[in-house]
């Protein structure tokens, strides 16, 4: 017989108010139906309306076999859910009946509920964030069949709103955009049906009392699960974390939070933040989310590397002469620059969106596809990283300019922004990773606002072919022959790769191609919107696209050192003007490591 160690009190439970008595009377009742369950794994599917996505379930590492598992009254209890939660959660398609009649619940019924809700909650409702990216992905979700069978979803806020006055606010950003089906206003109605709407403060356990109340009243006793989402500025992050964890959780099913950027302004902020959110949720309940994880080109970084045997065994030194991420935009703060200044482009882009990607991009091939495998390896790339220094980093701030007759105004013209702001509008940065694949090897990071172009991209230039037989078709400049890979995460995402090849006639004159893969031109279908994926995972509790404690800890490890460098010695940004390529240290900087910007050619736009 298994014995099972009776765990402390967790501190969620503490910050609540649940005394010990209490505590071990729970615990004692649910290790009385702890049952040793017998599971089968397997992939799980997926369906979204009449399509089938196969996905490897998460922890399940051979199909093949049987496997036992024990569930202990110490997962229930930390997690705040019941044993039949628990199993729910493990996927009910993975218990066979008979092994479904050998286990006993700790509900009332005394029995697994058969049916389960989901209710998303939308805190922060009123914002734009909320208004033009989460209820839009949750109705493409709907629309596409993703959803469960029974949810609701829920808009959280302070402003006084009726949940009729929600849907009217709601129904003018919600969009067919995925096909114009027939029935596209039927879903609609449909889906507005579905959402409600709470007013309450941020910080009082009552107003989340009587949310929980009204969520019970659409849960109709069936295993409740909540999935919060955090649309609000961090500085009250912890306030609902707290209230929503003592006052609006799920007894008996799970309760998630996702919470959005930007996690502090440096690595003491974050880890103070982080503290905050543990003193009131477990680990595996936090979500931090990064959209930019969620966008279909970098989910298929992986698949591109791992499944294709041509690009595995060039992903070296040996191969690689360096990789370089771009983004850029080309518009400004335009009104906007009160948060903008705050944090400017290093910790809004730099820190987050492109090195996770960089992380993603470098990392060793992972045990398995499951979540834990993939950010173990994500971490260990980010702690090989050197610490930046203001050496390797350049910063710009646009300036007015006049182009097409039409003045855009430069950054500090903005009515939101400080006169004299030193906030940086545009960074590039030379970084590097000391270990044996990438030792040597610059990974050039840049990124801007009100640039030429809106885009982002990642680009993978070669080293030159050793001893090329052609070298005189291309005169003195031998970055022409070097081959490149470029992955356009947006807009019009492509994948293509400049090749070298001989022009058709009788002589020898070599012209420099692409393999292209676009994606309009390839699928047909629509590429859902990174919260879509994202918002989905959160529901099925796939963690592989969320970012863990300890890589923003690392994350953090890595840019602070600089942002207080730069901000304790009021280093200058270097002026560029609006519409422009960027400031000219970033081609010095390049340079430097005797790199070429990618996007600085005359091929920027070929495809």
């Amino acid at each position: 017989m298994a014995v099972v160690a009776r765990p402390s009190m967790p501190a969620a439970m503490q910050s609540c108010g649940i005394s010990k008595i209490q505590l071990q009377k729970q615990q004692q009742e649910q290790l009385g139906s702890l049952r040793m369950v017998q599971l089968l794994p397997m992939t799980s599917v997926r369906r979204c309306g009449s399509k089938k996505e196969e996905r490897s379930q998460p922890g399940w590492r051979d199909s093949r076999q049987r496997m036992k598992i024990y569930v202990s009254a110490a997962v229930s209890v930390n997690s705040g859910e019941s044993i039949s939660a628990s199993l729910k959660n493990l996927n009910s398609a993975f218990i066979s009946k008979e092994d479904a009649k050998t286990i006993s619940s700790a509900d009332n019924d005394g029995a697994i509920s058969t049916e389960s809700t989901v209710t998303i909650i939308v805190v922060g409702a009123s914002g734009d964030l909320a208004k033009k990216k989460i209820f839009p992905a949750l109705f493409a979700l709907y629309y596409e069949g993703c959803l469960p069978k029974h949810f609701t979803v829920f808009g959280y806020a302070r402003s006084k709103m009726t949940s009729e006055e929600l849907r009217n606010v709601i129904s003018g950003t919600l969009t067919c955009r995925i096909d114009q089906r027939e029935n596209c206003g039927d879903k609609m109605d449909k889906f507005l049906q579905r959402c409600f709407y709470h007013s309450g403060q941020y910080n009082s356990e009552d107003s989340f009392k009587q949310l929980s109340k009204k969520l019970e009243e659409h849960e109709t006793g069936r295993v409740a699960n909540r999935l919060f989402y955090l649309s609000i500025p961090p500085d009250i992050f912890v306030d609902v974390a707290r209230c929503a964890s003592c006052s609006a959780s799920s007894s008996r099913g799970w309760t998630r939070v996702i919470v959005e950027k930007p996690f502090g302004r440096d690595a003491q902020s974050s880890a103070e933040l982080t503290r905050g959110l543990k003193q009131h949720l477990t680990e595996e309940q936090i979500y931090r989310i990064d959209h930019y994880l969620g966008k279909e080109l970098v989910e298929n970084l992986s698949v591109l590397r791992f499944s294709n045997l041509v690009f595995e065994p060039l992903w070296t030194r040996q191969y690689i002469r360096n990789v370089q991420l771009i983004f850029s935009e080309d518009f400004g703060t335009e009104g906007r620059g009160g948060y903008f200044d705050n944090y400017g482009i290093i910790r809004d882009i730099m820190q987050n969106h492109l090195l996770q990607i960089l992380a993603l991009f470098a990392m060793e091939p992972p045990v398995s596809l499951d979540a834990e495998d993939i950010r173990n390896e994500k971490v260990k790339v980010l702690r090989s990283m050197r610490v930046l220094s203001a050496e390797d980093v350049v910063v710009g701030q646009y300036k007015s300019h006049t182009r097409g007759g039409v003045k855009h105004p430069g950054y500090t013209e903005d009515e939101t922004v400080p006169n004299h702001s030193l906030t940086p509008t545009f960074a590039a940065a030379a970084l590097f990773i000391d270990n044996a694949r990438w030792d040597g090897v610059p990974f050039l990071m840049k990124a801007g606002k009100a640039l030429h172009t809106k885009r982002t991209e990642i680009r993978v230039q070669f080293r030159h072919v050793p001893g090329n037989l052609y070298k005189r078709s291309f005169g003195s400049d031998l970055d022409r022959a070097t081959n490149e890979l470029v992955i356009r995460v947006q807009p019009d995402e492509a994948i293509y790769l400049k090749i070298n090849n001989k022009v058709p006639g009788l002589g020898m004159r070599l012209d420099r191609s692409n393999l292209h893969l676009h994606y309009a031109a390839r699928y047909n279908q629509e590429i859902p919107d990174a919260y879509e994926r994202l918002l989905l995972d959160a529901i099925e509790g796939e963690r592989r696209l969320f970012i863990r404690s300890d890589e923003l800890d690392a994350a953090w490890a890595l840019f602070t050192p600089l942002l207080n460098e730069l901000e304790s010695n009021k280093v200058a940004p270097e002026f560029y003007p609006y519409g422009s390529r960027g400031p000219i240290g970033a081609y010095y900087l390049a340079a430097k490591y005797n790199v070429r910007w990618g996007d600085a050619s005359s091929e920027l736009t070929t495809t």
